[in-house]
This record gives structure tokens, sequence and C-alpha cells, in this order.
């Protein structure tokens, strides 16, 4: 694909398969030769295509309990003992020789050190959601967090956060986070948008009566909304995911919503295409989710606002077929009114109209919008030097 460079891979860490893995998996394909340079490895917890090449970790893998952690909370382990140290951690690895330098990044990834005269493009998930715009929501129920980031370190952090001059092009998961880079960062970006495995999701003829929410359970996803209006709806919702909310959540929680933990590929996709609607509460830099209910046929009871406005059409938005159902405050009571309104709407969502709004956002083609990005900027690169 880059003739004759010599091209390394970076990524934050690889503790399970969340989608970024699934956008770093794909860049592993495009690179089957290429080394990744992560802060920490838990082996067996990502795809083969990932755990099958040369894995080169940072100091911090060799710290209890950084692996130690289960699979689904290992990075909020990280976060909560290492993060002060992360920064130096990145910029320990070792790049050099290498000419093209490609990170996909949602915390230090960016800040890898290249090699002079190297290239260095960054494919952002985010800038650091913890220390930004979403600190509230990552510390507020954390006493351990709120110490780790409170005063001086979060300051100190923020401010090594804003120094980009090691990446030479960023490109963004979606608009929303184009802006966030811009206002955080003051650099431009373009927007590739993440995938959707389409293929790995079917049209059921016939659907059940719960609703769905497939998420991590941690404060700044927003699933007590969720499970909050099904209960007073008396509603069934089921729950795929795991992570430190879920003693809290259950607290709350009436007899009409069922939490599943850890669900296999097959068994979310399964449960995907059986669902009246997926449940999407948060704002979410792009959200794979709704997309993934679009791919298997079902609509989205979504917050209008961050990426979700980006790849669904809402139920009144013009002529275009519609894949969610937007609801604009971020509270029970805006959840419970627009689930109501779901079901009197439910009719009007066309399961393959849905397929098809999924297909746009399909792997293949972010693979090859990839692909042209990476190609494009090594060749200016290459003129540049050139000159």
């Amino acid at each position: 694909m880059i003739s004759g460079a010599r091209v390394a891979l970076v990524h934050d860490w690889l503790t399970g398969m969340r989608g970024g893995e699934r956008c770093l998996e794909v860049l592993c394909e495009l690179f089957p030769d290429a080394p990744l340079f992560t802060l920490v490895h838990v082996p067996g917890s990502v795809s083969p295509v990932i755990e099958q090449r040369r894995i080169v970790t940072s100091f911090i893998q060799r710290l209890p309990p950084a692996t130690a952690e289960y699979r689904s909370e290992a990075s909020l382990g990280l976060k909560r003992y290492y993060l002060p140290a992360f920064p130096l951690a990145i910029r320990r690895l070792d790049l050099r020789g290498y000419d093209l330098v490609l990170s996909m990044s949602h915390c230090v990834a960016k800040g890898a050190p290249v090699a002079p005269g190297a290239l260095h493009l960054c494919y952002c998930f985010s800038p650091m959601r913890y220390l930004w715009d979403m600190y509230g929501e990552y510390v507020g129920r954390r006493r351990g967090m709120v110490r780790l980031l409170a005063g001086p370190v979060a300051k100190r952090l923020r401010s090594w956060d804003r120094r980009t001059n090691g990446v030479h092009e960023f490109v963004a998961i979606s608009n929303y986070i184009a802006e966030r880079i811009r206002r955080i960062y003051d650099r431009s970006a373009e927007v590739i948008y993440p995938p959707v495995d389409v293929s790995r999701f079917e049209i059921a003829d016939a659907t059940d009566d719960y609703y769905l929410v497939v998420s991590a359970l941690i404060p700044y996803k927003r699933i007590d909304l969720a499970v909050e209006a099904a209960t007073r709806l008396d509603r069934r919702l089921v729950v795929v995911g795991t992570g430190p909310e879920e003693s809290r959540l259950r607290a709350l929680a009436g007899p009409s919503v069922t939490f599943l933990g850890y669900r296999s590929d097959t068994e979310v996709a399964e449960l995907y295409r059986r669902c009246r609607a997926l449940v999407f509460p948060v704002v979410e830099d792009f959200g794979i989710a709704p997309l993934e209910a679009a791919a298997a046929g079902r609509p989205t009871i979504a917050l209008r606002k961050g990426g979700a406005v980006e790849t669904m059409v809402g139920l009144d938005d013009g002529d275009r077929p519609p894949t969610a159902l937007f609801f604009t405050e971020q509270s029970v009571d805006a959840l419970v009114d627009a689930m109501l309104r779901f079901e009197r709407a439910r009719d009007r969502f066309d399961p393959k109209a849905l397929r098809a709004r999924a297909e746009q956002f399909d792997r293949p083609i972010f693979k090859q919008r990839l692909r042209e990005w990476i190609e494009r900027r090594w060749r200016e690169h290459q003129t540049r030097r050139a000159c």
C-alpha cells in the first residue's frame, strides 16, 4: 500500500473489542506486517487479526494490576491507577526507524514519538473525554478518579494533551469530534466515519417486545435513564454490557429490566434483530450501536446530540426514510415521552430502509476511505520532502 515505507501502528491499549478496536482491525488489514505499539495488551482480548502481529507494550504492562482487571473493565483500571504516567509511557515507546506512524487515539496514542522526517497521521476518536467535556460524568461517582484527576494532576495532563505538534494530520470520527479537535487542539481534521460490519446482522421476520441497550455501564452513558424509563412504563428492557455502574443500575431497575452482562457478537446480533428499538440516551462521539441496530433493521430512540445526529435520520426530519426517533432532553421524563411516541409511530420505520442507511457506513467503505486518506497524505509528505 505504501511502497518502501516502514510503518508502525499505535493504539492506546488492547483490553477488549470495542468500536476503536474494530477500526484498528481494519488498519491492521491494510498494514499486515506493521508492528503495533500500545500501553498495555491483555492477551486474547482482541481479534485474531490484531493478536497475530508483533505487539510492543510500554512499561505499564509490567505494573500490577495493569492486566489483572477482568477484560471488560481493564481500561477503567488502567485510568484509575496509571493515567498520570500515560504521557511518559507513550513517549518512551521506541519508534525510531519508522517512516510512517499511524495512531488511533482517544487518550495518549497521538503523543507517540516519531523520528525526524517521519510522518505521523492520527485517527482521533476524541481528545481525552475524562479531561475535557465529560470530566464531570467520568469522575463524579468515582472517589478514586476524583482524587487522581483533581487539581494539579488534571491541569498538567490537559497541558500535555493540548500539545499536538507531533501529529502532522488528524482525521476525526465525526464532525462532532472534528469540532472538539478544533476547540481543544486548535487543529483542523477531516472526517472519516467509523465502520459498521453490516454483514454481521440480518433482518428478522418478526420482533419481540423488548427494548435494547448495548453499552459499557459507565456514568456518562446514562443507562440509568433507560432503566428508570423502562421501569416507570413497565416495558421490557434488555441491557447488554458490564461496568462499574452495574450494581447501581440493578438497584434502580424494576422487574421488567434484565441485565445480560457480556455477550458474544453473535448473541448481540440476534438481540438487535428481534428488539423493538435500541435505546440510546448518551451524548456519543460517534455511536456505533444505532448503526448496528439499523443494520439489523431496527430503529433507535436517541438523544438528539453528538454523533447520532450525523448518522441517524429523525422521524420527522424531511423526506428521507427515518431511522431514529429523537428526544432533546437528557432526562427520564423526555425518554418516557419518546418511548410512548415511538410505540405510536413504530410502523413508520421500514427495516429495509434502516439497513440501507447502515450500508452507507459499511466496513468496506471505511477501509477504502481510510486507505485513500493515508495514501494521499503520504504522497503529499513525499512531495514536501523532495522540494
